[in-house]
């Protein structure tokens, strides 16, 4: 036998084995190519961490945020901020499922409005599921309808402390769900709809401006509204001249370390799932919050003297709302910065502006929140840069284009907000009357609206 011969009979095995499993490699690639796609899963993790994500938010409102504003009014209003958040909760938790979430989640491909389809929640059973941030992976619809709603119902609550101790408790009924479905819920749609003015684009050239949590759609919306409500009812009865300080810093304090555990649940909640971007969002909570606290303190130290826990409290909340649009964007050493910054700029217009320009913020609604929010949705554009330590931009996005879509963004949050609240407070003023009478206020909220008061002795 040749050597030639040999050769042949060694390789012909090897080839026929190389035939054979390029035939097995080509079926299965016929098989993969008409198998039919994976069907997305629902992963017990996420829906327990919305679940509990959910009632967090909950908890920011009733007690977190009755309590901290309740102490910082007077003694004789304390209980109709109380009511007055317990009743808003209630009454968006009503108007979310009739219409609110078909107007702000009902798929129409409107920029600005989600259409009628899914009133009364119509089409959502216990299987329907909701998308998440990563492909393949969902959460059960009723997990992302009652997540949102705890949202719907906490923004209107944060309204009520630009004007407390002196609105008629009827005529607040009858505002929030004006308000939720005029102004709120728009802009919920255009933010955070996959069809979105802002979500898509549209608003600045394709790019889309960042939110990871609310900054626009909770906390300028709110501010904005707040300072528009405060300046049409006007100065609280002896404003500047009556000592109006808070009747109880204990509570307030109570109520913002509340909301300091249940903004987690709103900021690491927001990304819809139990990943990475909800443990940056948490660490990111942490650290601009300390960022703000030290700050707002080491302000106070220098210009007054003294530091307060009004003021420490004041950082807390600063430095959570700036963080809320940057949350799961940027990193935690700029989560510091970030924080600072929006306190140093909060407590300027909360111990400056205001007084210089007159409106009675009562507890600081738009000082801190608004200006806050609009801090935030700003400096997210800036520390969102990867040579910041944030995520970075979507492809071929620099640092100017988003802080543009930013600005425009926050300015159309302004103007909307604006606008509408402002047309909504003269209607309610026509149809009931906006402001208690100056007997019932001089004599109290709580006596003169409710009948009852906080304190006995």
């Amino acid at each position: 036998m040749t050597f030639s011969n040999r050769l042949a009979r060694r390789a012909r095995p090897a080839l026929l084995g190389s035939l054979a499993l390029c035939a097995s490699s080509l079926a299965a690639l016929a098989q993969e190519t008409t198998a039919p796609a994976a069907a997305p899963i629902v992963d017990k993790g996420d829906v327990a961490w919305m679940m509990v994500s959910t009632i967090l938010v909950l908890f920011m409102i009733l007690p977190g945020l009755a309590l901290f504003y309740g102490g910082l009014v007077r003694a004789k209003n304390m209980l109709s901020v109380l009511m007055q958040c317990t009743m808003i909760t209630a009454v968006v938790m009503v108007v979310w499922v009739f219409w609110g979430y078909s107007f702000a989640f009902g798929g129409s491909d409107s920029a600005f409005f989600g259409g009628f389809a899914k009133l009364f929640l119509a089409g959502v059973t216990p299987d329907s599921r909701a998308a998440t941030f990563s492909a393949g992976y969902e959460i059960p619809e009723y997990v992302f309808i009652a997540f949102q709603m705890t949202f719907a119902c906490i923004t209107p609550a944060l309204i009520v402390g630009a004007f407390a101790e002196r609105i008629r408790f009827s005529a607040l009924v009858v505002f929030v769900p004006l308000w939720v479905t005029f102004v709120y819920f728009p802009i919920a749609h255009m933010v955070w709809d996959a069809n979105g003015l802002i979500f898509t684009g549209a608003h600045a050239g394709g790019i889309a401006a960042l939110d990871f949590a609310g900054g626009t759609v909770v906390h300028i919306n709110a501010g904005i509204a707040g300072l528009v409500g405060a300046i049409v009812i006007g100065q609280r009865a002896g404003y500047r001249r009556d000592n109006m300080a808070p009747h109880s810093m204990t509570l307030t304090m109570v109520g913002a370390s509340i909301l300091f555990v249940g903004w987690f649940g709103f900021n690491a909640g927001s990304a819809l799932e139990a990943n990475s971007s909800a443990a940056l969002a948490m660490i990111n909570t942490f650290t601009a919050t300390a960022g703000a606290v030290i700050a707002w303190v080491a302000i106070e130290a220098v210009l007054r003297r003294k530091a307060s826990m009004l003021g420490a409290a004041s950082g807390v909340v600063a430095g959570l709302v700036a963080v809320t649009p940057a949350a799961g964007v940027i990193g935690p050493v700029a989560a510091i910065v970030l924080g600072a910054i929006s306190s140093a700029i909060c407590y300027y217009f909360v111990a400056v502006v205001k007084l210089r320009l007159g409106y009675d913020d009562a507890l600081d609604v738009f000082g801190i929140h608004g200006v806050g929010g609009m801090v935030g949705a700003i400096g997210t554009g800036v520390f969102a840069s990867a040579s910041l330590g944030g995520i970075g931009y979507a492809d071929g996005v620099s640092m100017g284009g988003q802080v543009y879509s930013q600005i425009i963004a926050v300015l159309i949050t302004i103007v909307w907000s604006g606008v509408g609240s402002a047309i909504l407070y003269k209607f309610v003023d026509a149809i009931v009357g906006l402001r208690p009478t100056p007997e019932a206020e001089r004599e109290g909220l709580d006596l003169s609206s409710h009948g009852e008061v906080a304190y006995h002795s």
